[in-house]
This record gives structure tokens, sequence and C-alpha cells, in this order.
């Protein structure tokens, strides 16, 4: 191994520096600091004694972003209204190669939100990464039995979710119903959107205090539905509304734009057919890499 990282080597592995910071982060922003940080240390460093490259330039990304995560979960519990994920941009709508699996997704990354800055670090390092929990508990600054643990609740927690007795849905369906959201949305239909929404949907807006935005969740598909509409109605009173397609988190989403500048990202939780989970980003702060 060379005793310096040059820019083609660093390249190879940047996406997966930028996926470990995202996945414990939850942070576009955020990740995108601390992958130039570690540029920069790697850089400044001897990497002469480095056998494996990969695993230490994940493992300084790890370390950085689990003291920032520690810190941010104080800034969140006083963060006004529901916390959502900021949305990452993947397949052909990202600007930089993009390591996508179900860690990403917003539906697993909220429950990631609900473990331990401990458990988060492990199951994101071990099961996405594949470092041995030797190296997990050097970041974590316990044993490896304590490291096997963490990821062991962490992953229990997360197999919940996606154990749970309905079907999720598969691309192509997740993409028909979104296809179905929009049109219903930008038709203004009320009885569509009633019939796209499973009865117990959940709609959780994230505006940061930056905008208006539901403070609380909002439930019940027709509750839900109405309030899509009316919401619409206020917001797009003055100024066009357009929307595209993209995909974020490895999933078929919806960006909507007023008057040609971003307003919001829309992910939805599919299941049996029918949107079980609305997240709306609306907080400016989260869309400004768009």
């Amino acid at each position: 191994m060379p005793h310096v990282l040059d820019t083609a080597v660093w390249t190879e592995h940047r996406a997966a520096v930028f996926g470990a910071a995202y996945r414990i982060l939850g942070s576009v922003a955020d990740a995108e600091d601390i992958t130039q940080e570690v540029w920069l240390k790697a850089h400044r460093s001897d990497l002469t004694e480095v056998a494996d490259l990969r695993a230490w330039l994940v493992t300084v990304a790890a370390r950085r972003a689990y003291d920032e995560l520690r810190s941010a979960r104080a800034r969140r519990e006083t963060y006004t209204g529901p916390w959502l994920p900021e949305p990452l941009l993947t397949g052909p709508d990202a600007a930089e190669p993009v390591l996508v699996d179900e860690l990403v997704s917003t539906a697993v990354l909220l429950v990631l939100e609900e473990l331990t800055p401990a458990e988060r670090v492990a199951l994101v390092l071990h099961d996405a990464f594949g470092l041995p929990f030797a190296e997990v508990a050097g970041v974590l600054g316990g044993s490896p039995a304590a490291a096997r643990q963490h990821a062991s609740r962490a992953r229990r927690r997360v197999a919940a979710v996606r154990d749970r007795p309905r079907t999720a849905a598969d691309r192509a369906e997740h993409a028909r119903v979104l296809a179905a959201f929009r049109a219903a949305c930008e038709a203004g239909d009320l009885d569509a959107l009633i019939r796209l929404l499973h009865p117990d949907a959940v709609y959780l807006t994230d505006g940061g205090g930056r905008v208006r935005a539901a403070r609380k969740p909002i439930t019940g598909g027709t509750r839900v539905a109405e309030v899509l509409l009316r919401v619409a109605r206020r917001l797009f009173a003055d100024l066009p509304r357009t929307s595209r397609r993209i995909e974020a988190g490895g999933e078929p989403a919806l960006l909507v734009l007023r008057g040609g500048r971003p307003l919001c990202v829309d992910t939805l939780h599919v299941v049996d057919g029918r949107i079980l989970a609305l997240h709306r980003v609306l907080n400016p702060d989260k869309l400004r890499h768009l």
C-alpha cells in the first residue's frame, strides 16, 4: 500500500465512506462533511501499515459519525415536529455513486433513529460493511462481545419492521402506486387518494420549524387525503406545481416543485398495494442538495 492516498484510490472508496456516515446519521449534509474530513485525514496520514484501506476509511468515518450522532440526539430532542432523514438521491439521480441497501430506505432509517447510537453503529459497520466485531468494538470503545450484542439488538428491531405480516411492495408495485398518488394529488381527486391510502395510513411531515408543517403525525386514510388536498390548495394557489419521479433511498419517490424550486420530497411505504405511511420532507435545509 502506498504511504499516501491518491485521488483514484480515494474515488474507489468514497461511496463506502459516505455510505457509512449517512447510515449512521441520516443526513446528507453531515455525511458529506464527514466524508471530506476523512479524505483530509487519509491524505495526510501515512498508510504504509494499513492492510485494508476500505475498512480503515470506513472506521474513521464511523468514529466521527458516532461522535456526531451522540450530540445530534440531544438536538433532535428539541427539533420542531417530526424528524425525517434527508432524502438521499440514488440510482440515475445521484451525482456520485451511492451504495444502496435497505438501511438507506426511509422506513428503515426511522427504525435506526430509535436505536441507541452504539446499536446503530454496530449494525451499520458489521451488517452493511462487514467489519468484524473486534474493529466495531474499537469504534465503540467496548469489547467485541458487547459490540456483537449491540448489533444483535439492532438487527431484531429492524427485522421486526421488515417481517410484519403484510406484503411489502416490490419495485414495480411501488412505482405504480407512486404514479397513481402523483396523479390523484395533481388532479385534486379525493376519492382516488382515499382508495390509495391504507385505512391506518400515517402522514409525517418534516418542516423543522423552517416552514409550515404538521407537528404531529396525521392518521387515517381519509383524514390524510383531506389534509393533502387542503395543503395543496394553499401551497399552489398562486404558483405553478410540477413534480417528477426520482429515486431516493433506493426507492421511487416524488420531488415536488413550487415555482420551479424544490418544495418537498415524498416517500411512500407501500404494503398490500396501498400507502401505509407517507413521509414528506419540507425542511428547506434538507433539500439544498436536490
